[in-house]
């Protein structure tokens, strides 16, 4: 008999998780394990369990113009309407532990959910895309609604060189848009001007939305036309969501890998890679103890991989590039409150009357905070009182180390709340009855410093035969999951062909057909 193939797989996210999955349905024979650095599984898309509620790091919308991710969700866990289920909820007897799931797996299944994510400026709020309607306008105040038409206009005739984020968002907005809705919010979320960020950043995210893709879109609902195929990601109206939180779904995965004799490791950091002949030969965990594998799937960040190789083998201008790529941190604070001082005015029917947001972006240049998570909107089943209380998570990006970094948690906590009582969404810190901080090294890879080199430091990977970098972090690249778990279809793709060609995995998420909005 052929001894297996040995893969190791350095990182238990989505893109990881998926990379095991397929490796070992495939119809080769795999010897495949999996090093965890932490003791979660599902990375930033892990789903967080506090005094029986759940938190989502970051937020997460399953949705993909990608079929094998949508399907791939569905093979795992199946769909169920979310009126049947909200219905179930406000009828029941006895509250649904929001603990973990049950021993049936009744509570494994996928939501359908209904996106509105609005942006909170001037204590008012703005639908995120902006659209074009009378409330708009009603808020911005017909002078400012001028100017900004006047200010789109000038954009679509005279067009910037987009050498810069800044830029790429005034071609496509107006100067006087995109000093309302991007420019602040844009230096918070990566402690920068726009003006210092790549455009590659937005030609990832936001690529494909303008004004004149809202208007498009309008105008196709107002006909009664919607092509979920065809329209701006940022625009879809619905979208999937695990009941019990997207770490419910990676966590099934897992399992899964498990049962198909797939091994997971927790707590085991990989610190050294060893590199032998263009090849990588094996890698040292932080016990010291080292572990030898045929091909290698690394999704740690392109500069923790650098630096944990030989210095030897690295070129020098890999090196520099590596250790220089810069990263934004992130909090994450859940507040736990019996309400909101915010109205539904909606016309949306939610449990309790509360505001129907998933996230509500924050422009307000005097408070810190980068968005607000209303974890009862994306399920109801992730706090064991939804009908009554509240349950959301404050977003903070930061640098480690820095001031808020450092602050502990109740220093923290009390900080947020506070900005919360500051922007007149609760009344006061005491309204909050229970808090959980989470902290994330290297959430998001950033756009500026030696990022303008990357493809030097990516040229060079490529050429190590056996290592395949796939993910967010793996890539350096503001990924979604389905971007993430595309780049671990292409990774598979060629191990089982035998390609050391990398090309059709860093292709992914470089068409236009891929759009999405401003952090996740």
């Amino acid at each position: 008999m052929n001894e297996k193939k040995k893969v190791l797989i350095i990182g238990a996210g989505p893109a990881g998780l998926t990379a095991a999955f397929e490796l070992l349905k495939s119809e080769k024979d795999y010897d495949v394990t999996i090093l965890e650095e932490s003791s979660d599984i599902g990375g930033i898309s892990r789903t967080v369990k506090h005094n029986g509620n759940r938190m989502d790091i970051g937020g997460h919308r399953f949705f993909s113009k990608d079929d094998r991710v949508m399907e791939w969700w569905r093979s795992l866990m199946p769909l169920q309407g979310a009126q049947a289920l909200d219905d179930k909820l406000l009828g029941r007897e006895k509250p649904i532990e929001a603990g973990g799931p049950d021993p049936k797996n009744e509570d494994r299944v996928i939501l359908i959910r209904e996106r509105v994510s609005r942006i909170y400026y001037l204590k008012k709020f703005f639908d995120y895309p902006v659209s074009m309607k009378l409330q708009t306008i009603k808020n911005m105040g017909l002078l400012r609604t001028a100017k900004a038409g006047f200010s789109y206009m000038k954009s679509a005739v005279i067009k910037k060189n987009e050498d810069s984020l800044e830029n790429f968002y005034i071609n496509r907005f107006g100067k006087v848009l995109y000093g309302m809705f991007f420019e602040k919010y844009t230096q918070k979320l990566w402690g920068r001007h726009p003006s210092e960020i790549s455009a590659d950043w937005g030609a990832q995210r936001v690529k494909g939305l303008s004004i004149l893709a809202v208007l498009k879109d309008m105008f196709s609902k107002a006909f009664g036309s919607k092509d979920s195929k065809n329209v701006e990601t940022s625009l879809i109206e619905q979208f999937w969501y695990p009941k019990l939180g997207p770490g419910q779904l990676w966590e099934t995965a897992a399992q899964e890998v498990q049962s198909m004799g797939g091994s997971i490791r927790f707590n085991t950091p990989v610190r050294k890679i060893h590199l032998d002949g263009g090849r990588v030969k094996s890698v040292t965990t932080e016990s010291g103890e080292e572990i030898f594998a045929d091909e290698f799937i690394s999704t740690m960040p392109l500069k923790d991989l650098v630096e944990g190789m030989d210095a030897s083998a690295v070129p020098e201008n890999a090196a520099y590039i590596a250790k220089n790529l810069p990263y934004r941190d992130f909090i994450t604070v859940g507040l736990l409150v019996n309400k909101l001082n915010l109205k539904n005015e909606t016309g949306k029917k939610t449990l309790g009357n509360i505001v129907p947001d998933c996230w509500i972006y924050v422009q307000e240049p005097d408070v810190k905070l980068g968005r607000i998570q209303i974890f009862n909107n994306w399920s109801p089943y992730m706090l064991q009182k939804p009908e009554n209380q509240v349950w959301i998570g404050l977003e903070y990006f930061c640098d480690e180390g820095d001031e808020h970094w450092n602050m502990s948690e109740k220093e923290f906590t009390d900080f947020a709340a506070a900005e919360l009582a500051g922007m007149d969404v609760i009344n006061s810190a005491s309204d909050v009855l229970d808090s959980h901080r989470e902290r994330v090294k290297k959430a998001y890879p950033a756009y500026f410093d030696t990022y303008s080199r990357i493809d030097e430091l990516t040229s060079w990977l490529d050429g190590i035969g056996n290592l395949f970098c796939i993910g967010r972090n793996g890539q350096h690249r503001y990924n979604n999951m389905d971007h993430s778990m595309a780049t671990a279809f292409e990774a598979v793709k060629n191990i089982n062909s035998g390609s050391t060609d990398k090309e059709n995995i860093w292709n992914v998420n470089t068409e236009k057909e891929y759009h999405e909005e401003k952090s996740n």
